[in-house]
């Protein structure tokens, strides 16, 4: 296939840019994908995919059996108090959908199958945009400055091409209330299948035995505040942070602090969320969390491999018309990404409620079996989406 406009460079490769660094190779496209940190990402939370339109672009990438390979079989949690004592606890499939795989298997997944199709360049970001007539310069940190047909910000809430094509960041992204945190340590409380948590008003710690390895495990801590000022390049500072949100709690948090002091990697952000009146300006687009993301509980990482499923597909169907193809796309996805965002909104208040008698309730619920199974059958029905069958359509044949 020939087409206007094959030369795109994707910011962004965790989970959005591979997948559609991936599709667009497909096509006949040539992408460049740069990316921040000095190599592929591991680590972080288990991912879900949930319902009919997570499961079919899964399966027209080719990838829907690898990853059930790998899946989890869903992550059940017990709640406790400060004692230990049980509050409650959760099946896995209460969070886990249809495919629940750790976050650093898919990101490898996706970034291998787009290998054949796409350069990346990792420890470097781009610093300057500017539109000329006939594509976008791109200036980078490190990089010599380069000309591309067309640039696409996959690199999440905090997208550095949204602040240099849009605007800055405090425009479109809207606090929750609430920061996460996860970080890999040893199991040294010889978990097996599933986590144990603290919950308090206002604060969570928790702690699950790793899927594959039996000596590692993962905290994840999620606590209410009003929006922090810090780096987020400078994890010293986020573990201080942290630390200080959780010093008295007893439990287990002592010493899942201690662990904190030497993990090489920490995930640490606000739940927060993206809300654009547009997704595109000029020869730029945003794909995934960049666009409409949430931090955690709003289905971004199944959004973010639909979403770069139909970019892809419409650029090819408009021949590469960059004006058509983003059109088309956010007429498609708008009304979907919104309706799996709206669950980001809860999420720290679930971990986290404010008070004692937010705690309570959460737990009076979810102790009564019918209402955890009515809970569990209104999660299953996810918001969906009718998909065009790109690759039949353009007579490309599925991997």
């Amino acid at each position: 296939m020939v087409f206007a406009n094959r030369n795109v460079l994707i910011s962004g490769a965790s989970i959005a840019g591979p997948a559609l660094a991936y599709w667009l190779g497909r096509y006949g496209f040539r992408s460049t994908v740069v990316e921040l940190a000095p190599e592929l990402r591991g680590g972080g939370h288990a991912v879900d995919f949930r319902g009919d339109t997570h499961l079919t672009v899964l399966e027209r990438m080719g990838v829907l059996e690898e990853l059930r390979t790998l899946e989890t079989g869903g992550s059940p949690i017990r709640f406790v108090d400060q004692r230990g004592r049980e509050m409650l606890s959760l099946p896995g499939e209460f969070a886990g959908g249809d495919i629940e795989v750790p976050r650093g298997d898919l990101a490898r997944v996706l970034y291998e199958r787009s290998l054949p199709y796409a350069e990346y360049v990792f420890g470097d970001t781009i610093t300057r945009l500017t539109e000329t007539a006939t594509g976008v310069r791109a200036e980078f940190r490190h990089g010599a400055a380069r000309e591309f047909d067309l640039v696409i910000g996959a690199d999440g809430l905090h997208s550095n091409v949204r602040r240099l094509a849009f605007g800055p960041e405090d425009r479109y992204v809207r606090h929750l209330g609430y920061y996460a945190a996860t970080w890999s340590l040893p199991n040294y409380l010889r978990l097996h299948r599933g986590s144990v948590g603290c919950s308090v008003p206002g604060r969570f710690a928790s702690v699950g035995a790793g899927h594959r390895d039996a000596e590692r495990a993962g905290a994840f801590f999620v606590f209410a505040s009003p929006r922090l000022d810090y780096d987020r390049h400078d994890p010293q500072q986020q573990k201080a942070l942290l630390t200080t949100a959780f010093a008295d709690l007893g439990w287990e948090v002592p010493r899942l602090l201690e662990t904190l002091r030497q993990a090489p990697e920490l995930y640490f952000d606000s739940i927060s969320r993206a809300d654009l009146n547009r997704w595109s300006t000029g020869r730029m687009a945003l794909l995934g969390d960049a666009a409409c993301g949430a931090t955690i509980g709003g289905m971004g990482t199944g959004t973010a491999v639909v979403a770069a499923y139909v970019l892809a597909g419409e650029l090819a169907r408009a021949g590469g018309d960059h004006r058509t193809a983003f059109t088309r796309y956010e007429s498609l996805l708008r009304d979907y990404a919104q309706g799996c965002q709206k669950g980001g909104d809860r999420t720290g208040k679930f971990f986290a409620p404010g008070s004692a008698i937010g705690l309570r309730i959460r737990n009076g619920l979810l102790n009564r079996r019918f209402l955890l199974d009515l809970m569990l059958k209104e999660g299953m029905k996810v918001t969906t989406v009718a998909l065009p069958d790109y690759p039949a359509e353009l007579g490309v044949a599925r991997r």
